[in-house]
Formats: structure tokens, sequence, C-alpha cells
């Protein structure tokens, strides 16, 4: 049931032009700090009923990679100890990306779903613009993003620039791979979570077709009205049923969380 879950909670929370060329290639950090840590709950629906499947966690703290600043990026997921025995999922990605321009230097990804298992170091060369792995070196295009490097990347953006119905592109690198996606901005729109009840920005992503989700824009994605564009939650239907991820806990936002209206 959390198979891919994490990875495409990754996927998704994605909401800006990433392409050459871009006027927004590079932008600067205003909307996330060092120290900064924010928990999912996972709940799954297949008979009508959601049920609390698992735990997906997202922190950023400031290091240096070959004496230089950066912002080392980790997302966890596991699956709930007591639907070990169905499906197990200890999931763990590691991004470091340039404190200057938001852009990947390294990603590292260890999975083990069910059993199967990947391990992944990719490097990324901005010169050369490659991106290098156990699997080989890829030219990829300018202002490339992995997975977890584009979530803070996107969480820059300035929503007010685009109206209801704007695609935004954006191209990721993902198991030796360059994904040419989009996202379609909704607006804006209250929403009450098992958290609370905000004011939230909603969007709907282009999926790629999937063993678990299926491809289109049948995701939907809230994140909060505010300088911290916390993600709020995200729902889907799946193979077999319907998953729901809502953000149950934050520590070290960089701004209040003025998008919150009340906490349930």
């Amino acid at each position: 049931m959390l198979k891919k879950t994490l990875v495409v909670l990754l996927l998704i929370l994605l909401s800006r032009p990433l392409t050459a060329g871009d006027e927004f290639c590079g932008i600067r950090n205003y909307a996330f700090q060092s120290g900064e840590q924010i928990s999912f709950t996972v709940f799954y629906n297949v008979i009508g009923l959601y049920v609390n499947a698992g735990t997906a966690t997202f922190s950023v703290n400031a290091e240096k990679l070959n004496n230089e600043p950066v912002y080392h990026l980790v997302g966890e997921g596991t699956s709930n100890s007591r639907y070990d025995w169905i499906f197990k999922v200890r999931d763990k990605y590691e991004s470091y990306i340039d404190t200057n321009n938001l852009q990947p230097i390294k990603f590292i990804r260890n999975v083990n779903e069910g059993g199967y298992k990947i391990n992944e170091n990719v490097n990324f060369n901005r010169q050369a613009n490659t991106a290098t792995s156990e699997k080989g070196t890829v030219k990829v295009p300018n202002c490339i993003q992995d997975v977890l490097s584009a979530i803070y990347y996107a969480r820059n953006i300035n929503f007010e620039k685009y109206k209801p119905e704007d695609k935004i592109p954006f191209t990721m690198f993902l198991d030796n791979e360059i994904f040419n996606l989009y996202i379609k901005y909704l607006g804006k729109e209250t929403i009450k979570t098992r958290f609370g009840k905000f004011r939230a920005i909603k969007f709907k992503p282009l999926l790629v077709k999937g063993t678990l989700f299926e491809g289109g824009e049948k995701m939907t994605v809230w994140v909060s009205d505010d300088a911290n564009h916390v993600p709020l939650r995200i729902e889907s239907p799946i193979v077999v049923g319907s998953v729901k991820v809502d953000m149950m806990g934050y520590k070290n936002l960089r701004y209040p969380f003025s998008s919150m209206i009340s906490e349930r």
C-alpha cells in the first residue's frame, strides 16, 4: 500500500518551471531554514475506511559538502509496523543542494519496499550538465532536479504570478531517466485536514503511469498559502482504493504558520 508513496509524495509537491533558460533557474531560498522538519501520515482506503498505513518525514539541515555550503535534505518513509507483514517499507532519500541556487549536487536513494531494494548514488555536474550514477553518465538539461531537491526549490514559487489552469513544467532526473512533467495550478481554497483548517494553494500534477498510481491529472495537492508553502494534503486514487497523505507535525518553520485558521 505504501509502495512508491514516498516517491510520489516527492514528485507531486513540485510547482515551478525547471527547464533551461527559465527566469527562475537558480532561484534563491526564501521559504525554509536549517532545522526544519515536517512529518506526514499516510492513510489508505480500500473498502471505504481510511487506515493509518505509515509515515513520512522531511528535514533540512545546513552542512558542508566538499568544503562548500549545502542544504542536506532527507526524506524518509516507513510503513506502519502492524502492516509490515503485508508490505514492509523502509525508504530513505537524501539530496545535497547548493545554498545559492538550490540546484542538486548529490542524490542518494535507499529503498526497501516489500523486499525490493534499490541503492542509488547520483552526482550532478552542473558545468558539464551530466548526472553520474552506478548505471553510467547521462546528459541532462540545465536546472535538472532530483525528486527531493525539487520540493524545496518549488516551495519558493510566487504563486501570485499564476492563474487557475496554468500548466507549470519541470524537468526531473530519476532512475537514470529524464522526465518532462508539469503541474496544473487550480487556485486557492480553504481545506480541513486531520491536523487543522488551512488557507491553501491547490494543484494537480501530471503523473507517469506506474504500478500503484494511475497516470494523468488524477492526484490533487494542497500547500499552505503562506510564505512557508508547507505541503498539507495529497489525495489520489490508486489501482485498488485510494490514498491520502496529511501533514501531521512541523518544527522550526521559517515563518509563522499564518495559513492555519484553526488546529483540530
